[in-house]
């Protein structure tokens, strides 16, 4: 069950980004799997990918070509093409092919996408096959089904809009991911798509891609694991009738930006939220660190231990898992006296053990909360990082164990 993971909210249009959706069957018969979306002529396109080794297939092909003029995304649900090799980087060209073909397109404007069972043939006919009935699907208001039909094993589509105006002219920025499990980007999100009808050169578009994805889906986990199809996308159709952002600067820069990270913020959450057999929605917050990477070192331990993840399903305040996690993090000359240790406002540790005010009924509680905060402060210096996780239950053992089958 999703923690704190509703409905999504009206995703707005967003004026030169369509996108259709059909069924393959790639997985299973009458799914819709295949998801096309359309960039307007002359939109410029941002990418940040998975640094994963073992990249998937379409992942090699979209790093290639987002910087090219694009006009096509084509993803596709329930085969990876990861573990494939040549024959993988194959597939992937002929569907991409294909679909430029039928488009009227080059087709190096034509970036694939894939999610899910890793080192399975992709079925290129399948997909082939359902390509017509995606493009005549193409339209500006199906982001919630284009959010459903990138699902795999997510329990609920991921979406996220905002509006903001500018010299009397709206400006919108939209966006739908998909993932919750084998979640610990390094990069992005396993598949995210965020569109805005503003005018924006590339190599700004980029930085603001990387800096929203820094702030928002590199700072969550579900179990430690980066996959081999991680990609987050940002086209800018340039359909609003305002000039084209050319710098990191000025008024309508800054409002882009924090609406593109606003959305950022918002998937990536929701990610965690509905994270395999998520329980909890946890908020690790390091403060006090000499530097931001120890923060992150402190957080990602705290974050990923099991003997944590498993305390919070069971809602057992074991707080000494805490300080164990947090001195091995590998924090150079870390003073544990300077330490403190926080359950939301419960102080749990203090100086190295166990804070006087602490009470086990105290612990008990907040740990019985769907969402709970982890606070660290080091006392070394003004760092400070947040990362979002989950706890890990029986579910996520089910689902994982029982994936192929």
């Amino acid at each position: 069950m999703a923690v704190g993971l509703g409905p999504m909210s009206t995703l707005h249009p967003v004026p030169g980004f369509e996108l259709g959706i059909a069924s393959a069957g790639i997985k299973r018969p009458g799914r819709k799997d295949i998801v096309v979306m359309r960039c307007a002529e002359g939109s410029s396109v941002a990418g940040v990918f998975t640094t994963n080794a073992f990249c998937a297939a379409p992942v090699i092909l979209a790093r290639k070509r987002f910087l090219g003029p694009v006009r096509y995304l084509l993803t596709n649900t329930g085969n990876a093409n990861a573990g494939t090799g040549e024959s993988g980087l194959a597939a992937a060209t002929r569907t991409c092919a294909r679909l430029a073909e039928l488009a009227g397109v080059p087709e190096n404007a034509v970036l694939p996408y894939s999610t899910g069972v890793i080192g399975e043939p992709l079925p290129v006919e399948k997909i082939e096959a359902a390509l017509p009935a995606a493009l005549a699907n193409l339209s500006v208001d199906n982001w919630a089904d284009a959010a459903a039909g990138i699902m795999t094993t997510d329990t609920l589509p991921k979406g996220a809009s905002r509006q903001f105006e500018h010299d009397g002219v709206t400006i919108t920025v939209t966006g739908i991911s998909k993932g919750a499990g084998m979640i610990k980007p390094n990069m992005a999100t396993m598949l995210g798509y965020i569109a805005t009808d503003a005018k924006v050169a590339q190599a700004v578009l980029q930085d603001l891609l990387r800096d929203a994805a820094n702030k928002s889906f590199n700072r969550i986990t579900i179990d430690g694991d980066t996959s081999t199809n991680d990609c987050c996308m940002l086209v800018a159709t340039g359909q609003a009738a305002l000039p084209e952002i050319t710098a990191a600067s000025g008024a309508l820069f800054a409002a882009l930006k924090q609406a593109v990270l606003e959305v950022s913020m918002e998937l990536a959450q929701a990610i965690v939220r509905d994270g395999e057999g998520a329980t909890k929605f946890v908020t690790v917050q390091v403060n006090g660190g000499a530097t931001h990477q120890e923060c992150l070192d402190v957080g990602y331990a705290v974050s990923h231990s099991p003997l944590i993840k498993t305390a919070l399903f069971a809602s057992d305040p074991n707080w000494g898992r805490i300080l164990a996690a947090v001195g091995r993090a590998g924090v150079p000359d870390l003073d544990v006296s300077l330490i403190d240790v926080y359950l939301d406002d419960v102080a749990i540790a203090s100086r190295g053990g166990r804070a006087a005010s602490y009470t086990e009924d105290q612990g008990a509680k907040v740990m019985a909360q769907e969402e709970i905060t982890i606070r660290i402060d080091l006392g070394r210096g003004t760092c400070s990082e947040t990362i979002w996780t989950t706890d890990l239950s029986h579910e996520y053992v089910k689902i994982n164990a029982e994936y192929r089958t």
